[in-house]
């Protein structure tokens, strides 16, 4: 059995309620409540891959609107002890799902100015979201493999919360062709 896994209801409104193969977890946006949505499942069930999908916003411009696959996460929203950006006190400053892809940067605000993007970007992320490093984590505390597909929704640029409303059923639907595709449900 596999996880299926979206922080808001909306990324999920092309999905099917019942899905062969998968059973579904909704997390709540934001680091805390996709780690606890996580934990507690994993807590009580056993399977076999976690797939989460989602939306993200792109911040390196050679990254079109899409579907990737991520390879790592780090986090934009931490500073270490000597004040570094994008390092936490104690946890790793990259996590990996073991797949070829981009690496995004999660923090627990909504990225849309310039200013915040140039600053991410120096950290080597390519996208922008609210979860991944959180999910990625927890999945390497239970020894369950992860896959995450991000649909690129918006630039992280001024206006993108707007752009985002507007966006993301089409990015639901793109998502769920996509695991059509890749699991054949």
């Amino acid at each position: 059995m596999k996880l299926l896994v979206a922080a808001h209801a909306s990324e999920l409104v092309a999905f099917e309620d019942d899905i062969p193969g998968f059973e579904r977890l909704l997390t709540g946006v934001g680091k805390i409540p996709a780690a606890f949505a996580l934990t507690r499942a994993l807590s009580t069930g056993t399977y076999d891959e976690i797939v989460v999908v989602g939306t993200a916003g792109a911040i390196d411009d050679a990254v079109e609107g899409g579907i990737y696959d991520l390879a790592a996460a780090i986090q934009h929203d931490v500073k270490g002890l000597d004040g570094t950006f994008g390092e936490h006190v104690s946890l790793p400053a990259r996590v990996e799902t073991g797949h070829d892809g981009l690496v995004i940067a999660t923090g627990d605000h909504f990225v849309d100015d310039a200013d915040t993007v140039r600053r991410i970007r120096e950290l080597g992320a390519s996208l922008v979201d609210m979860e991944s490093y959180a999910l990625i984590w927890v999945a390497q505390q239970f020894d369950v493999p992860i896959r995450i597909l991000r649909a690129v929704s918006d630039r992280a640029q001024d206006g993108a919360t707007e752009l985002w409303d507007d966006v993301v059923e089409r990015c639901s639907h793109d998502l769920r062709a996509e695991i059509r595709a890749r699991y054949g449900v």
